[in-house]
Order: structure tokens, then C-alpha cells, then sequence
């Protein structure tokens, strides 16, 4: 991952783009991508999504790669070890959704 987050850096500090590069406008930009990547499948039904994925793929992994990019490079400006994050993320949902509550069920933790 380094060597993307270094790809990152290069990109946005070659246009001078730290200075719009805050929290709030990477969280803010993180949420425009993800509707954008959202809008992909609005309106379909399982099948239509089936097939859109088929046919879009490119145009989704772009908006994939919008989150993601804003994503890593949010975590990166704050000083989070992304990795760590995501592991102790796992690591309390696991303990939130425990499998002989959670399997094969969509309920949030609370109304266990």
C-alpha cells in the first residue's frame, strides 16, 4: 500500500492540493464518490445490478478508486495506520456480532 500512498502524495502535491486536502473536505469529498459509486446501482434490481456490473465495470471501479483514494489519503494526513484501523475495527465488530447471534441474520447489534 505504501507505494500507492506514495502515488497519492506525488499526484496531489504535484497540483499544490494539501491546502484543500483538510479532514473535512477529504470526508466530504469520500461521501460525493461513494453516492456517485451509489448512484451505479440506483433504480436496479438484483438482476439489473447483475448485468450493470457486467457491462459498467470500468465506470465502478473508477468510483471505487475515488473512495478509495480519498479514504487512504484521509487516514494518511490524520496519521492512521489504516491497517491497524481496519484490524480493530474487525476485531470489535467480532465481539458486537458474535457468529451464533449474527449468521445469516442483517440486525444491528442493538436489537440482539
Amino acid at each position: 500500500m505504501e507505494d500507492v500512498l506514495a502515488r497519492i502524495r506525488r499526484f496531489r502535491d504535484e497540483r499544490d492540493w494539501m491546502q484543500f486536502h483538510d479532514p473535512k473536505n477529504l470526508a466530504v469529498s469520500i461521501v460525493i464518490e461513494a453516492a456517485e459509486l451509489l448512484e451505479q446501482f440506483q433504480w436496479k434490481n438484483k438482476e439489473q445490478v447483475a448485468l450493470h456490473v457486467i457491462e459498467h465495470r470500468e465506470r465502478i471501479s473508477e468510483e471505487v478508486a475515488d473512495v478509495a483514494i480519498y479514504l487512504l489519503e484521509l487516514a494518511d494526513n490524520l496519521g492512521i495506520d489504516l491497517r491497524k484501523a481496519i484490524h480493530a475495527k474487525l476485531d470489535k465488530n467480532a465481539q458486537k456480532y458474535p457468529v451464533e447471534k449474527a449468521k445469516g441474520v442483517a440486525t444491528k447489534y442493538t436489537d440482539f
